[in-house]
């Protein structure tokens, strides 16, 4: 579209906001109309046809991993392919040359940030998957770790990146920059405070990655908390505990304090049942019934059962019953079984065993 002021028009204040001094040259506006309308057209065509092929191939594949890829990169492609037709087509148009020149420093820079950060996704979304497929659980979660860790990691780079070549698109942007770069020592280290906080945070990521003191689905227990590992970014980790409570805990808490991981590399635990007894308890029927009993129940995985006095009072004495289970959590319904059992057993067959305390109230002593 060109416009140009009315030559013969007497000039006055503001003449140059007035429509009717403007002219429009309409056959380079059709043709530029034309050739954008042809270049759009043809880019969707080719973006339908080449996709049609992509899944009929991807239909031949025993994975649904293809699927999933080209899925998602279905409509950054099509934009790209929409903007490769424009770019064409303006080599050949001078008024549509003009616009996309204009254009392309914000659009060329958006679309190829688009398709990384979807590449990343798709890449990440088909690791997990094959991580699930994994007979190991704990080789799963490390892997599943280490996905989301690295994958949030590059999407950060690649955002910053592409609003970095964005603003650079501005002329003002660009000239602060430029100032900027004349004085690198004051900007680096203002920069460098500034974004301390983030790199901190960025660092014990991508430590957390390498190192794995801890990874998604693993029963922790931090500050008082235990839960399960529900989701690692890059400044803090989310603990679902087991009334699904969200316990936020900063990144930096794991690498620099003392935390209990309970299933580091699996989650075969031993697990205790006290009971208080009264000393003059025999232990040997109570041993003997504890093994029994764990000895009927599924979940025990038969590594360990003992009992023991561990502690002597002259009020009381304490036995613990040590059991194991494959999991956590079977460990945990087992030990309830055992205690719940114990219990009843013991009010059953040896009463005497169980120490009775009742708080007596003394009556006020008339005066």
């Amino acid at each position: 579209m060109t416009l140009s002021v009315n030559a013969a028009a007497p000039v006055r204040p503001l003449a140059l906001f007035d429509p009717r001094n403007w002219t429009v040259d309409w056959d380079a506006l059709m043709r530029s109309g034309i050739a954008l309308t042809v270049a759009v057209l043809l880019a969707l065509v080719l973006h339908r046809l080449l996709f049609a092929g992509l899944r009929r191939l991807a239909s031949l594949s025993e994975t649904p991993l293809d699927e999933m890829v080209f899925e998602r990169l279905y409509r950054p492609l099509r934009w790209t392919m929409v903007a490769i037709a424009v770019a064409t087509a303006s080599q050949a148009d001078p008024l549509l040359g003009q616009v996309w020149a204009k254009v392309a420093v914000f659009a060329v820079p958006a679309l190829i940030g688009w398709i990384a950060y979807t590449l990343i996704k798709a890449l990440a979304h088909a690791l997990e998957y094959r991580a699930e497929l994994s007979p190991d659980p704990v080789s799963a979660r490390s892997r599943r770790t280490r996905i989301a860790i690295l994958s949030r990691t590059a999407v950060v780079v690649v955002v910053v990146i592409t609003v970095g070549l964005m603003l650079l698109g501005i002329p003002g942007v660009r000239d602060v920059g430029t100032t900027l770069l004349a004085s690198a020592g004051l900007a680096a280290l203002a920069v460098g405070a500034a974004a301390q906080p983030a790199l901190k945070s960025l660092i014990a990521g991508l430590q957390m990655a390498i190192t794995e003191p801890l990874r998604i689905g693993d029963l922790v227990v931090v500050d008082g908390h235990t839960g399960r590992v529900e989701e690692i970014r890059m400044s803090f980790v989310i603990v679902r505990t087991w009334d699904e409570r969200a316990v936020v805990v900063p990144t930096n808490r794991f690498l620099e304090n003392t935390f209990e991981n309970w299933s580091r590399r699996n989650e075969m635990l031993t697990g205790p049942v006290f009971l208080h007894l009264d000393p003059a308890t025999d232990i040997e029927p109570i041993r003997a019934e504890f093994l029994r009993f764990v000895a009927t129940q599924d979940k025990w995985d038969q590594r360990t059962a003992r009992a023991l006095m561990t502690e002597a009072h002259p009020e009381s004495i304490e036995v613990r019953l040590a059991m194991s289970a494959r999991t956590i959590g079977d460990l945990f319904d087992l030990r309830c079984a055992v205690r719940e059992h114990m219990i009843g057993w013991l009010r059953e067959t040896m009463p005497d065993a169980l120490i009775r305390r009742h708080l007596v109230t003394a009556a006020p002593v008339e005066e």
